[in-house]
């Protein structure tokens, strides 16, 4: 599949994603941090400061999870398997790679994973 799809355009993909990820953490780490002193603060500000601090903390995971995806990506790219589907090894769609560039996973397979 190498020869047939464009491995610079995903990896401008990536590289994008990396950059647009870069981004997010940066702007995540420069927010202060959030005041949970009940003394200083009411009971429904303190939760709504939980609340926000438990975004964050999911947000952060997502963004180690997706950067995950997209160095196994550019491995894939390395090893000459990008655009194969990691389970049954058959080409991953176009389509589905410019929508998700860091996809392992043919339509196929990512819908049995999903049932399961």
């Amino acid at each position: 599949m190498s020869d047939e799809i464009d491995l610079e355009h995903f990896r401008d993909l990536l590289q994008a994603r990396l950059a647009e990820l870069d981004s997010l953490e940066s702007a995540a780490q420069s927010r202060d941090s959030i005041e949970l002193d009940q003394s200083k603060v009411g009971r429904l500000s303190r939760m709504d400061a939980l609340q926000q601090q438990a975004m964050l903390d999911a947000n952060r995971f997502r963004g180690r999870r997706e950067r995950l995806r997209i160095e196994a990506a550019f491995r894939r790219i390395a090893e000459g398997d990008y655009g194969y589907c990691a389970q049954c090894d058959e080409p991953i769609a176009l389509g589905r790679l410019n929508f998700d560039p860091a996809t392992p996973l043919c339509i196929a397979c990512a819908n049995k994973a999903d049932d399961n």
